[in-house]
């Protein structure tokens, strides 16, 4: 655990040792509030809630997450250090959780940011505010799913660039794996239980569950599953690559 902890200051503190972490921030801010304000039609709405801003996170985490997953093993395979990372006397596993939860962590700040938007809606209205928090837990953990995958790409490649597209592509299906149109094309020439299993695999389906108040312990599961699993995986690649 101690080790973890090493591991987790050391990423997070390199997040603000340069502008990126304040650019990624920004731009989270301005989508955030786009998606929100203009695309998702809040005021036209005339509901006091954060319906149109949740709605838009697996989407928004589509490009924004794998920019920061994309340099967690890819730029220590890049700069020659990943060989002395792991001579450390620490185990495999405390670099990869202490990196993701760095990762991790650094999202939930981006996330923390929007707060002002559930003062708004409270301020024009009396909005579910059991609704709105488990609506920022499930949003914060599908990040983190994410970023589990991400950090498997990135121990893919040497190249950030190759990093980012793999992390993208990937959530991209788990994302569309419970899109209405995907599911309704299957449908069509799959059995219901096999169209049901497919569903079970996609972010958007869980996370539209807990984004509605419903704190199952099947989508936690599930979302707990994906980030141990894409680890997991990360661990493989990386002693995969070692032995290479």
């Amino acid at each position: 655990m101690q080790n973890i902890n090493i591991v987790l200051k050391r990423e997070f503190a390199s997040y603000f040792a340069t502008p990126i972490a304040y650019v990624f921030i920004f731009i989270f801010l301005i989508l955030s509030g786009v998606f929100t304000f203009y695309l998702g039609n809040f005021y036209e709405r005339q509901q006091a809630d954060l319906s149109p801003f949740f709605n838009f996170h697996p989407w928004l985490y589509l490009f924004l997450v794998p920019a920061v997953s994309m340099r967690l093993w890819s730029e220590e395979r890049k700069l020659g250090t990943i060989e002395l990372l792991m001579t450390l006397p620490m185990k495999k596993y405390d670099a990869i959780v202490g990196k993701f939860l760095a990762a991790w962590f650094f999202t939930g700040i981006a996330l923390l940011f929007t707060f002002p938007l559930w003062i708004t809606v409270n301020y024009l209205g009396e909005p579910d505010n059991g609704v709105i928090l488990a609506s920022y837990l499930g949003s914060w953990l599908m990040a983190g799913g994410f970023l589990a995958i991400g950090s498997c790409a990135s121990a893919l490649s040497k190249s950030q660039v190759i990093a980012f597209i793999i992390c993208g592509v990937v959530c991209l299906l788990f994302i569309m794996a419970g899109f209405p149109l995907v599911l309704n094309a299957f449908n069509d020439w799959l059995p219901t239980m096999l169209v049901d299993t497919i569903a079970s695999l996609s972010f958007l389906t869980h996370f539209t569950s807990v984004s509605k108040g419903v704190l199952s312990l099947r989508d936690m599961f599930y979302f707990i599953s994906m980030i141990v699993f894409w680890l997991v995986s990360t661990a493989v690649v990386l002693e995969f690559k070692q032995a290479d």
